[in-house]
């Protein structure tokens, strides 16, 4: 790596880390969209089945995995431009990530079933593949916006509060753009959900670009020779680093965990609940995130990030085991689990940034890999896994429960009264099953991948608090 003095490459500022922070926010309201919206919109609106729901986040993965690298090793080996390495890819593709993400929402009257499944198979990639060509390029930035690891650290948290408030939008959209239906369930209302997206489509655009005017590129080097063969060198590199592969998967199952509270738990409080309060559940979860800001990186700079991040993550198991042993039918109860699940996930939530770039700047020191966008992209697509994983398990499970022609057909009291006796006792007990089943996977299946989580940090990811600080004085050293 190639810099002009090590004092140049660190000394940022809160406008730094205020404008790291609007890149998230920028992709987070598009990309909580996808998290908390588009399921019920395939379901609700374009009345898209949930198993081809789950074969289309497959497909879209498998595409994943040759277009994410293809993207990262072209960033790596392109043309420093003016406005830097990274920056510029932000600048270029904010508008078309916006327009891609309200295509997604677009009904098209008068389409047939496998017309509106085409439909959303292309603009759902579509959204991927651009959302890749901006997401790479934002995490591959805070290498070298910054060199000091304290100063990254910084960076981390304040990109994950910047996600924080991207993704609230989307969720009050999906709680409050809703009707209820004869049967008590709850459906989505077009037009309504449709001006939202857009409108949450213009403010990423301006998050996104605040992001490019508020950061400095201060590390500087120039993209490697180009050799034959490089790019499958480096990926086969990138798969022997321990703390690449450890992260990787780490963040997968953590993403997995989020994303599957955010789209199930909008189910569980329209069926189980019968209560509207799932934006309150959001928020109870990403609440601590508030709190816990001010302490993260000084905890971690104390005790390593590592073990916060790891016996955080390990707290919020042991709440949600709790929760599905306890199996309460108080929704404040719930609630109240959600609050202190929140604080068991704020540490990691702030964190898992730089705990990647701990890694990325191993694969450095280690092994001469000064590939970012490279390593980033793989990273990117892994977090991608988790997305497909939490799809994969929601529908799942609501297909398990009689989740079908998009619905969770219970009867009310009133028609269980119409029926004879042993018939309406049969069908209490099979509703009684049904959302019996939907509480226990809203709480055991968080706590299964939390804990998943846990092992990977603490026995497999081997960057304690002492080797990073090993690792920032080998770093200074190719620095200076």
């Amino acid at each position: 790596m190639k810099s002009s003095s090590l004092a140049a490459t660190r000394g940022i500022g809160m406008k730094d880390k205020i404008g790291y922070a609007m890149g998230d926010v920028g992709s987070c309201l598009v990309f909580g969209l996808v998290q908390s919206v588009l399921q019920r919109f395939y379901t609700d609106i374009l009345q898209i089945s949930i198993v081809s729901i789950m074969l289309m986040m497959v497909v879209a993965r498998i595409w994943d995995a040759v277009n994410d690298p293809i993207w990262g090793r072209i960033i790596d080996n392109a043309r420093v431009g003016s406005d830097g390495r990274y920056r510029r890819w932000i600048k270029i593709f904010a508008i078309p990530v916006a327009v891609s993400a309200v295509l997604m929402f677009i009904k098209i009257p008068g389409l047939s079933e496998k017309g509106y499944l085409i439909y959303a198979y292309v603009t759902y990639i579509l959204f991927g593949m651009l959302y890749t060509c901006i997401n790479i390029p934002y995490g591959s930035l805070a290498q070298v916006v910054t060199s000091d690891d304290k100063e990254r650290s910084s960076l981390s948290v304040f990109r994950s509060v910047g996600s924080t408030f991207g993704a609230l939008p989307a969720m009050v959209l999906i709680s409050f753009f809703a009707v209820v239906g004869p049967k008590g369930d709850r459906h989505m209302v077009y037009t309504p959900t449709l001006i939202g997206v857009i409108v949450i489509a213009v403010l990423s655009i301006g998050a996104y670009f605040l992001c490019y005017a508020w950061n400095k590129e201060r590390v500087s080097f120039s993209p490697a020779p180009r050799q034959k063969g490089q790019s499958w060198k480096v990926i086969k590199t990138l798969f022997k680093s321990r703390p690449f592969v450890a992260i990787c998967l780490a963040s997968m199952i953590f993403l997995a965990a989020q994303m599957f509270q955010t789209g199930y738990y909008s189910y569980l409080f329209d069926y189980y609940f019968g209560s509207s309060m799932f934006i309150v559940s959001q928020l109870c979860i990403y609440l601590p995130v508030a709190v816990i800001m001010f302490f993260a990186t000084r905890l971690g700079n104390k005790f390593g990030r590592r073990d916060v991040c790891a016996y955080g993550i390990l707290f919020a198991a042991v709440v949600n085991f709790i929760l599905f042993l306890l199996h309460t039918h108080n929704v404040f109860v719930y609630l109240a689990f959600c609050l202190m699940t929140g604080f068991g996930t704020a540490f990691i939530f702030l964190l898992i940034w730089v705990l990647a770039t701990d890694a990325i700047d191993y694969n450095e020191v280690k092994f001469g890999i000064h590939d970012e966008a490279t390593s980033y992209s793989m990273y990117t697509f892994m977090r991608k896994l988790g997305q497909t994983v939490a799809a994969i398990l929601i529908n799942s499970v609501l297909l398990g429960i009689g989740y079908t022609n998009n619905v969770l057909n219970l009867l009310s009291e009133e028609q269980l009264s119409a029926l004879p006796e042993a018939e309406a006792a049969a069908q209490r007990l099979s509703q009684q099953k049904a959302l019996d089943g939907m509480y226990n996977s809203s709480a055991l299946i968080p706590a299964i991948l939390f804990l998943l989580v846990f092992v990977l940090l603490r026995f497999v990811y081997p960057l304690s608090k002492k080797k990073v600080e090993e690792l920032q004085v080998e770093k200074e050293k190719l620095l200076g």
